[in-house]
């Protein structure tokens, strides 16, 4: 079983036939902020227009099981560069800035040490000194949502564009010009389609998607009714969970709105993903390119009147992952559990650069580069670390079949669900003496995991001890 066991390093020779740099693979790692794993029309969504990402999965390997160990997108993203847990890389919103050492370590900077030209677009989503930043990549442009302006002030031959689409315009200049004696490792990183939370109308898209789901009735969110927000906890009930509902999805007129808005949000940049793929047609890279398309946490949709991320349900935890090889064994549908911290290795062995012994996720690459290879895992820790009162930090662990969690600061808080009989988590077993077995092997497993997160870190010797920042 392997589950916090850190992988060995993996050297050139792991991959077939990669013994020389022109054969090293480019990479595109495309990472959406905010899309939960079924807002994909390949994911059975029989509303939302994807058909670019559709034609990504139905051409590369698709994991239908797939989840971020934390929901939460600043410890998301550590994780995704990294390959660590949250627990291990320490790392989450209102620590400071992340210690250099797990920088160092992370995918494009290992990737940029041996000799990839590399490059860095959108919402970096982990604080670290700008200028410090520039050093690790050959082309970075950090973009967030602006103020009032939001996704709306970049501009284009002096046209302002929505962010989704500067950041396509991005990713062309970069391709188009990016060497021709060195392969690449470009990192798209959309803001779209999070919300912006500063304004009434929450989502915004570029004008090419205005036609997009005017005649749709979107329906209702699953478990939407107000019985299933009352069996959550005070503390839950009162968070920012619940805030962000009354913002997005509380009348009829709201939840159309906002769903429309999402789905016209991911419409746009799987758009921009398609021009993207024509462009690596025409510049020729197309056929040596890895695309790795991931979202950086799921999401609410108002299912028991909650919007946002954070708690440790599946809305918050699953996530769309597609890997597309052109090199590859063809298309697969996997079944077995992907998490985010498997995107830095998977990366790294791809190119043929070397593991660092720290890293705990898995090498995804084994379903492209063979036809049955499969990875061993059976279970994760999931955790919601950041200290604050907006949300409850909650920690669990998921298996295949089952889901246990716990609020940290809440003894007694216990969850128990059976996934496979009840997939929407409705039905709380922590409380029933007939699950009473089940509860202690979870609750047992769950702690070990923890334990081994804790060593993992103290063998790092990282400086954790990070200060706020000063406001």
């Amino acid at each position: 079983m392997r589950n916090f066991i850190c992988l060995p390093a993996a050297m050139a020779l792991a991959l077939p036939g990669l013994s020389a740099r022109e054969k090293q693979p480019n990479i595109l790692f495309i990472l959406t902020d905010d899309q939960r794993w079924d807002a994909l029309g390949y994911a059975g969504n029989p509303y939302i227009h994807t058909p670019n990402l559709d034609r990504l999965a139905q051409q590369g390997v698709y994991f239908k099981n797939s989840f971020v160990t934390t929901p939460l997108s600043g410890a998301s993203r550590a994780s995704i560069l990294t390959g660590l847990y949250e627990r291990t890389g320490g790392y989450t919103f209102g620590v400071g800035d992340i210690p250099k050492d797990l920088l160092d370590h992370s995918y494009p900077v290992l990737l940029h040490d041996a000799g990839y030209y590399t490059g860095f677009y959108g919402k970096f989503g982990v604080n670290y000194p700008a200028a410090e930043l520039k050093k690790y990549f050959d082309k970075i442009e950090v973009l967030g949502r602006s103020g009032p302006k939001g996704y709306f002030y970049k501009t284009i031959d002096g046209d302002t564009v929505h962010l989704t689409d500067y950041m396509g315009w991005s990713a062309e200049k970069f391709l188009r010009s990016a060497p021709k004696d060195k392969p690449f490792c470009l990192s798209l990183s959309f803001n779209a389609p999070h919300a912006h939370d500063k304004a009434v109308e929450q989502y915004f898209w570029p004008k090419t998607e205005d036609h997009l789901y005017r005649d749709v009735i979107m329906p209702d969110a699953l478990i939407s009714e107000e019985k299933y927000f009352l069996a959550q906890p005070e503390y839950v009930r009162e968070g920012i969970n619940r805030e962000r509902w009354f913002w997005r999805y509380d009348t009829p007129e709201k939840y159309q709105h906002s769903i429309k808005g999402y789905y016209r949000m991911i419409s746009g940049v799987d758009r921009v993903v398609g021009q993207i793929r024509e462009v690596l047609r025409q510049t020729g890279q197309g056929d040596n390119t890895v695309i790795i398309f991931m979202g950086d946490n799921g999401y609410f949709e108002g299912e028991r009147q909650l919007a946002g991320k954070w708690l440790m349900y599946d809305n918050s935890l699953r996530v769309p992952l597609i890997i597309y090889d052109p090199r590859g064994k063809g298309h697969r549908d996997v079944e077995q559990m992907a998490l985010n911290i498997d995107i830095a290795p998977t990366i790294l062995n791809y190119c043929g650069v070397a593991v660092p012994q720290r890293v705990q996720g898995l090498d995804l690459g084994v379903y492209t580069t063979s036809g049955k290879g499969r990875i061993d895992r059976d279970k994760f820790l999931c955790e919601h670390r950041w200290a604050t009162k907006l949300v409850a930090a909650s920690e669990g662990i998921r298996t295949e079949g089952w889901k246990y969690f716990r609020y940290c600061d809440h003894p007694g808080s216990e969850h128990l669900y059976e996934l496979t009989v009840d997939p929407l988590e409705v039905n709380n077993l922590a409380g029933d003496p007939r699950y009473a077995k089940k509860l202690e092997e979870l609750r047992r497993q769950c702690d070990e995991l923890i334990a081994a997160g804790l060593r993992e870190r103290t063998a790092l010797g990282v400086d954790y001890n990070v200060k706020k920042k000063k406001k």
